[in-house]
């Protein structure tokens, strides 16, 4: 999961807030709602060990109870994965006429070693008004409220204007995995075919007292691209130098790479961000950001905006090196040095372009650049659609009073990227808030606000509702 700090982190002239009450007794659909919640976070769906088709299978026989035929209900996998399945729930709507929604999560976690967490990490610990488990945040929070939201409107008995969609799948959080976004949009595109997704991505943070900072909704994501630089040597004994050497060739495209600075880009989702930036910015900060919506070439006024690591990010296309691997002997030339690169391309931006870009950086022909699978599709920013962004903003006020609202892109990933090319824009819902430290979130003692949760249910619940009726 990927949840944009900026707005959150940046709002800092919100309106101070009253610090949040001592947690109340669960209201009974809640308790219901928790033991949903807690059966998916205590089955381990990490690629090592666990199973997504387990868990999907679970919610399968929750929906059912809740009154869905088996035709509205498919479970998928594939016979290379049997164990990184997933789930599609179909709750028709009324007026055929209408395009469906689609609410996307994935089920699977990052890895999670026992011996390294507190607590057992696939066991949901309840302690001082927090959920902590693997999964407690990223996804199984939204794929639980998802569940929840169309069970509760199964059992209502009132169907929907809108068809809603459902779409649980395994393999976000792992890169070289099996992806079931992808195998969906590649494979069974009717399935979920939709007018728009909600996906994760959005949400809201509080400040280390636990008061609401700002709530956002993501509008767009940048392409994760690996690419391969490789030197290569004929190599010899290490007590006869020579001055051709592949690590120093490597060194240095590696040095160019990391120093490398992309040009400065906006879209309609960052140039509203940094708008709403320069009256969150005090001066210099503030200043400089209204220069450089007028002017993207001001290199001044860039200078001073990227000194914050975030803002920098946002701005453009970033590449660094991750990975370095070189030579065969401790007394030998190296023959061969490797290098990953991690791209995170501004929205729109072609993979090869960016190779050609790093190759002109680099500027050494023996350095080899290759684009390293998988390769994604190039992102695509959905539209600042006001029938869906609207209602966001006008239901945020309603259940998180005085809390500033705005527009995010995410520096990172999520399977949003493969619902764009087969016509599904997609926006990171808000609802959820963040502490800021992260929760632990691909790292250890994960961890979710019970408040944020049981407070992010009720508002998502009403945001399926407003758009789908």
């Amino acid at each position: 999961m990927t949840l944009k700090t900026l707005l959150l982190a940046a709002v800092i002239a919100a309106p101070v807030i009253a610090a949040p009450a001592q947690a109340q007794a669960l209201r009974p659909d809640q308790l219901a709602f928790r033991d949903l919640y807690k059966q998916l976070v205590e089955t381990n769906t990490t690629l090592s060990e666990g199973s997504c088709t387990k868990a999907a299978a679970q919610l399968a026989t929750r929906l059912k109870a809740a009154g869905f035929k088996d035709a509205d209900i498919t479970l998928f996998s594939t016979p290379e994965h049997p164990k990184d399945g997933g789930l599609v729930a179909i709750l028709p709507g009324t007026d055929t006429a209408a395009k469906p929604i689609l609410l996307l999560g994935h089920l699977d976690v990052v890895e999670a070693k026992r011996a390294d967490w507190t607590r057992d990490p696939f066991v949901m610990v309840e302690e001082d008004g927090y959920y902590y488990g693997r999964g407690t945040f990223d996804d199984k929070s939204q794929a639980a409220i998802w569940t929840d939201t169309l069970i509760r409107y199964k059992q209502s008995g009132k169907a929907p204007r809108r068809t809603l969609k459902l779409a649980l799948t395994c393999g976000e959080e792992t890169t070289n995995a099996f992806n079931g976004a992808d195998w969906l949009a590649k494979n069974r595109p009717d399935l979920i075919a939709a007018e728009f997704a909600i996906n994760e991505g959005g949400g809201g943070r509080y400040d280390a007292s636990g008061r609401p900072m700002g709530i956002g909704v993501q509008v767009g994501e940048k392409t994760v691209q690996n690419f391969q630089l490789q030197t290569t040597n004929p190599g010899g004994h290490s007590s006869v130098p020579r001055p051709d050497n592949a690590i120093t060739d490597l060194s240095r495209a590696i040095v160019a790479v990391n120093t490398h600075e992309f040009p400065v880009q906006f879209n309609d989702t960052t140039r509203a961000f940094f708008t709403l930036m320069t009256k969150a910015s005090p001066a210099p900060v503030g200043t400089a950001i209204t220069a450089l919506l007028a002017n993207p070439q001001d290199a001044a006024a860039n200078a001073i905006v990227s000194q914050d690591p975030s803002f920098h990010s946002t701005l453009r296309t970033t590449c660094v090196t991750t990975l370095v691997d070189a030579g065969h002997a401790n007394n030998a030339l190296a023959q061969r040095a490797t290098a990953n690169v991690n791209c995170r391309m501004f929205p729109g931006t072609n993979p090869e372009t960016t190779r050609a870009d790093l190759a002109a950086a680099i500027a050494n022909p023996k350095v080899a650049i290759t684009l390293t699978p998988p390769i994604r599709p190039v992102a695509v920013s959905p539209p600042l659609n006001e029938a869906v962004l609207g209602p966001m903003k006008a239901l945020a006020a309603k259940h998180f009073p005085g809390v500033p609202f705005g527009l995010t892109m995410s520096t990172g990933a999520t399977d949003a990227i493969f619902l764009s090319p087969i016509g599904i824009p997609t926006y990171g819902a808000p609802g959820l808030f963040i502490d800021p430290d992260g929760n632990g979130m691909h790292g250890l003692n994960e961890r979710i606000r019970i408040k944020s949760l049981m407070q992010g249910r009720d508002y998502l619940d009403d945001l399926v509702h407003t758009l789908a009726d």
